[in-house]
Parts: C-alpha cells; structure tokens; sequence
C-alpha cells in the first residue's frame, strides 16, 4: 500500500511518527455517460460562462460564492497562509470508551503504520494498551488540507485512524420516529426472532446487483442472453460466452 499522509501522533510526552493508509477500496461497476442516440461517450468541459469559451486546467480555480451570487477568489497563497498545525502533527485530545462513539459520525478509515523501526515499541504498546481498555483516542488531524476529528483505535494488532465527521454535519431525525405503540407480546415476539437470527457469516454475504451488473455487460458484449425474471429477481445466464449456433 502507498502511504498518504507521514507525521506524528503525540500524546502526553510520547511522539509516535507514524504513517497513514487507505484501509477500503470499492469494487464498483464503473458505469460512463454516453449519448443514448450513438453510443459515444459525453464529455464534460471546463467552460466559462463569461467568455464563452472553454478553458484549459491550468487557468482553472476556485472560489467562494456568496449569497448575493458573488464569488470571492481564492488562491493557493490564500489557502497556504491558513493556520493548520494538524497537518504533520496530529495531538490525542483525549481518551473515551469507544461505545460512547456514535457510529453515524464515521466517515473514512486509515490504516497507520509504524514510520521506522524506533516506533514500532511505542506503537506496539499503544495499540495494546487501548485493546485492553477498550477505549479510543480522540484527535484532530488535516489530510488533503482538510481538518478532521478522527478516532485512535485498535483492529488485528494495527492502529486504525477512523475519521469521523462534524457535528454540525450529522443530521437530526425529526419526526422519522413512529408514533405507534407496541405491546409487550409484540415486543417479545420480536425478541425471539433476533436472538434466532443471531450471527452472520459475512464472508457469504456478497454484492449480487454489482455480480449481475458485471454479467449483464458480459451479455451485451457477447450477444449473449438477455436477462430474465424469476420470482422477483433477476436470473443472469450464459452471458461469458458467445452463444452457440441455434443450428
């Protein structure tokens, strides 16, 4: 894996360098915009409005807009100048019983790495240290010079930096609640059937619309069969393979 982001975690007296990398990757079907009418791909340019005329990358740059309609040009000297001491250094601001962290704030997770022989010790022992008392560290730290809160936890002996998102950036409910109420039998029933349910293999659990996704090109490309409906799911078949000869 290569690594994204280099710097330090510190927390009381100890500084850990450490370095971050991508913990996920989506499997997605890729799918491109094409004129319905040809086939061939759409492309979206960079145009401005006030010229007329498309622009070249290197004259492109980015802006505020205000509520009036206004935009307020920023540069990269503007941006450079803003006071980001996470950037290198990311300061435990505290421990908290990981329970106590609502998953709806998770955003994306790193894996972090031990940046040289000389961290591996105090890396080891931190990644123990917060397994046996299940808490979790919370930080702050910039990455693609965007600040973040971010979590300190351990996974498989590796410390994963996870990070999360604002407050302000969590929406409440409102009313999504349901009024109705339930009874005590309901709620026993409902009980019985969780704990019969209990457990799941994950590792059988697969992306089936993405699987069929893949086919149904298959298909198209080859000639091959065009997707059928049984019993209310779509059933993808011989589609690898150009057909053979109705002959």
């Amino acid at each position: 894996m290569r690594a994204i982001w280099s710097g330090t975690i510190q927390f009381g007296m100890v500084a850990l360098p450490v370095r971050l990398y991508g913990a996920t990757e989506e499997h997605a079907v890729r799918l491109h915009e094409i004129h319905a009418l040809d086939g061939s791909r759409v492309e979206h340019r960079r145009f401005c409005r006030a010229e007329g005329r498309e622009i070249p990358y290197e004259e492109v740059g980015r802006g505020y807009a205000m509520p009036d309609g206004s935009v307020v040009p920023l540069t990269e000297q503007d941006l450079a100048r803003l006071p980001l001491p996470t950037k290198h250094t990311r300061e435990v601001l505290g421990f908290v019983p990981g329970a106590d962290i609502d998953p709806l704030s998770f955003a994306r997770p790193y894996y972090a790495g031990p940046a040289g022989p000389g961290a591996e010790r105090p890396y080891a022992l931190l990644v123990e240290a917060l397994a046996r008392t299940g808490m979790v560290g919370v930080a702050k730290l910039a990455i693609r010079s965007r600040e973040r809160m971010a979590l300190l936890r351990p996974r498989r002996g590796v410390l994963v930096v996870q990070t999360l998102l604002w407050e302000d950036e969590l929406r409440e409910p409102g009313d999504l609640a349901p009024s109705a109420p339930v009874t005590d039998r309901e709620l026993e029933l409902a009980e019985v059937l969780i704990r019969e349910l209990t457990g799941i293999e994950k590792r059988e659990v697969h992306d089936e619309y993405g699987h069929a996704l893949e086919q149904l090109i298959a298909a198209k490309a080859s000639g091959g069969d065009w997707p059928t409906r049984q019993r209310g799911r779509c059933r993808l078949e011989a589609v690898a393979a150009v057909r053979a000869d109705p002959a």
